[in-house]
């Protein structure tokens, strides 16, 4: 069966780099019937914190991406939190010691960065060895870490050979002999590096497939290395591509929004978020682009993930919010808006006249923030506008023609004909001033969808106002 993680550290909030990981693992682990796990990376104990951790499962959640195993659901292969796990890790790196593969450090972190620089002063690559640890393993040396309660770092003994990864994404990536050194599995601190506790987790969980970002293709080569000394196949391995900003450059807060959070709380559907994803990175068959959850979930292969960066691009997202904001059940698009009115200080008193309101308006909308200022003088008087002098002739006959008029566009249209001819006015000019008593605005909704909304009271009084009445 496969069996496909998720594995985000909660440091922050969920980055859009990250939900698009999580969905690939998401749809690949529904496409092929397996399940999808989530595995918190909480080891980072300085940075980590569970406010994080439960901002990124609501985030998760909200996108529609719900999983098999998890911290909160549980499952077979907990804890699912890598604090918990951590006498795990202590007993695979003691098994590794016993087996020669990996050996105690009796070095202090400011020692072993001493011995880094030097390295490097010398013109050569910061790579270790067992012996040059050897002169800090004195019976002194432990005593002295035994009274204070230290314990020895873990390194894992680097095989001195090729790796060749067939990666699902990459195809063949070869890491050269001696590309990296022997390096730290345990710290003294008693907990695990990334990379061991990584493969560590994913053995005991029994991960098929890792789907991740290309910017972890460099610990694949320790990773591999680990596998073997611990006798296991790994997985298979998609490293998928990075996703840039509309300037090339990686896609970070200079560009704008980048957490699914921030996304949410401008207005943006799960929905129309996660088809937009989906496709940075991957495309469909047929080269459709608005894909439903089911439809992404039955088209996804992982053979159709591509090399090359992936551009996001801020005003195709808005454009895809907005068609499936327009294609909305109305009942559920208020549901959804009205928070966004309250925010802006505007009450909905009555539920039928606001779904009103969103029908004609939603055309001019692609995210739910923008409804508000969209809409706004249909529930507030906008600031008086002062009508032309050569107009206000043709707003004070309206005014006393309309009093008497049932509030129709069938019965007011003829109105509007009469006076603007009497009075020679332009349509065109009329309108426009129309528009701008109305609402304030000098475009928006059509105004035969507008006036009836409106009401004869409203109506009427705007003008009043502007005539200076």
């Amino acid at each position: 069966m496969v069996r496909v993680r998720f594995a985000p550290s909660p440091t922050g909030f969920l980055h859009v780099g990250g939900a698009r990981t999580a969905l690939f693992n998401f749809l690949f682990a529904r496409k092929e019937k397996g399940k999808f796990i989530l595995r918190i990376e909480d080891t980072d104990l300085e940075r980590s914190e569970r406010e994080y951790e439960e901002k990124l499962m609501e985030s998760l959640k909200w996108l529609g991406l719900l999983w098999d195993e998890g911290p909160d659901v549980g499952g077979d292969h907990g804890p699912y939190r890598q604090s918990e796990r951590v006498e795990i890790y202590r007993e695979h790196a003691e098994r590794l010691v016993k087996e020669g593969k990996a050996y105690y450090v009796y070095a202090y972190p400011e020692e072993i960065e001493e011995m880094r620089e030097k390295l490097l002063s010398e013109g050569k690559a910061p790579h270790y060895s067992q012996e040059m640890f050897e002169k800090f393993d004195t019976p002194e040396r432990r005593r002295e870490y035994e009274e204070k309660g230290l314990r020895p770092a873990v390194f894992f003994k680097m095989p001195r050979k090729d790796y060749v990864l067939n990666d699902v994404v990459k195809g063949e990536v070869v890491f050269k002999t001696g590309a990296i050194g022997d390096f730290v599995i345990m710290r003294s601190n008693g907990l695990p590096t990334y990379n061991f506790a990584c493969v560590v987790d994913d053995m005991l969980m029994e991960i098929t497939h890792v789907i991740r970002g290309d910017d972890h293709l460099s610990n694949t080569l320790r990773q591999l290395a680990l596998y073997e000394s611990f006798e296991k196949a790994p997985p298979v391995f998609a490293h998928v591509s990075t996703i840039l900003g509309p300037d090339g450059k990686k896609l970070s807060k200079r560009h704008g929004a980048t957490s699914v959070e921030a996304f949410r709380d401008m207005g943006y559907l799960p929905e129309a978020l996660v088809n937009y994803l989906a496709l940075l990175g991957w495309s469909h068959p047929e080269g459709k682009e608005l894909l439903t959850l089911e439809e992404l979930i039955s088209s996804f292969s992982l053979d159709r993930l591509s090399p090359n960066p992936a551009i996001f691009d801020p005003q195709k997202l808005k454009w895809m919010n907005g068609y499936y904001l327009r294609n909305m059940p109305i009942e559920k698009l208020a549901e959804l808006a009205k928070p966004f009115f309250e925010k802006a200080g505007i009450k909905i008193i009555d539920e039928e006249y606001f779904k009103k309101v969103l029908e004609i308006t939603k055309e001019r909308v692609e995210v739910l923030s923008e409804f508000p200022e969209e809409s706004r003088f249909f529930f507030e008087d906008p600031a008086p506008v002062e009508i032309p002098e050569d107009m206000k002739g043709v707003f004070s006959q309206l005014k006393e023609e309309l009093q008497n008029v049932r509030w129709t566009m069938e019965e007011i249209t003829p109105v509007f004909k009469k006076v603007l001819k009497q009075h020679g006015v332009k349509p065109k000019e009329f309108y426009m001033t129309l528009r701008r008593v109305l609402t304030g605005r000098e475009e928006g909704p059509e105004l035969v969808n507008i006036i009836p909304l409106l009401g004869k009271e409203i109506f009427l009084r705007r003008i009043e106002r502007s005539l200076g009445g």
